[in-house]
């Protein structure tokens, strides 16, 4: 089925993108676990809005007493922690993400699948979040894919990776895009090289199949086409 824009009128004003990006991530999931994936080897969705971070609970009002006036939450103080030398500006970024763990010898994350959010694409310092994620996954030797269906936003993902990673030259077009990328993290004859397999493709068009590496002798295509019918089909997108 053809693209649908997610992120503009009139299907922006009748679903909300964030419950379409889980529903895929857990789409994707399910058709490496059906199709693919070997034995000792799992796929698993995970939704972090606004990242995994503690919060002070100091900060917000948990409860009310019983005369209508806050009550701060509190939790027992097993040490006391000296105020931080300093405190500095962070970004938290949205994650929408599928991760291939192994679980031979014990749990390992062997590659992930990134959904590109809006806020992702939104500004500076979100963008560089997102490229330090993905290339924090390869220089780890992690083979990671990203998939931006995000119209709303002009900014290239895979473009901030390669800047990060001083490989420019190897940009995709910046006229806004919707596109995938595959990227796997290799040694060949000593020399350490990072593959990359791009589609790009636009609304209206069919979404690509990439390779996704798990192992130096094991990849399995993912089918991005089949998980966003099947996403489409049971949010009741298509008939």
């Amino acid at each position: 089925m053809p693209l649908l824009d997610h992120f503009h009128p009139p299907l922006s004003e009748r679903r909300h993108w964030d419950a379409f990006h889980s529903r895929w991530a857990s789409a994707i999931a399910d058709n490496l676990n059906d199709h693919g994936l070997p034995e000792y080897h799992f796929a698993e969705p995970t939704v972090q809005i606004g990242g995994q971070v503690q919060v002070d609970i100091a900060t917000f009002d948990e409860s009310t007493s019983g005369h209508g006036s806050p009550k701060t939450a509190t939790l027992p103080q097993i040490t006391e922690v000296a105020a931080p030398t300093w405190t500095i500006p962070a970004i938290f970024s949205d994650s929408f993400e599928v991760q291939v763990i192994n679980t031979e010898g014990g749990p390992r994350l062997v590659a992930a699948i990134e959904l590109v959010s809006p806020s992702n694409k939104d500004r500076p310092q979100t963008r560089r979040a997102f490229a330090c994620k993905c290339a924090n996954y390869l220089c780890q030797g992690i083979p990671c894919m990203v998939i931006d269906v995000v119209t709303n936003r002009a900014a290239n993902l895979h473009n901030e990776i390669m800047e990060l990673m001083q490989s420019s030259e190897y940009h995709l077009s910046k006229d806004g895009g919707l596109y995938a990328t595959a990227y796997r993290p290799v040694r060949r004859n000593s020399k350490e090289e990072i593959d990359i397999w791009p589609a790009a493709f636009k609304v209206g068009d069919a979404l690509p199949r990439l390779p996704l590496f798990i192992g130096p002798d094991f990849s399995l295509e993912v089918d991005f086409e089949a998980s966003y019918q099947e996403t489409c089909r049971r949010l009741r997108l298509v008939a």
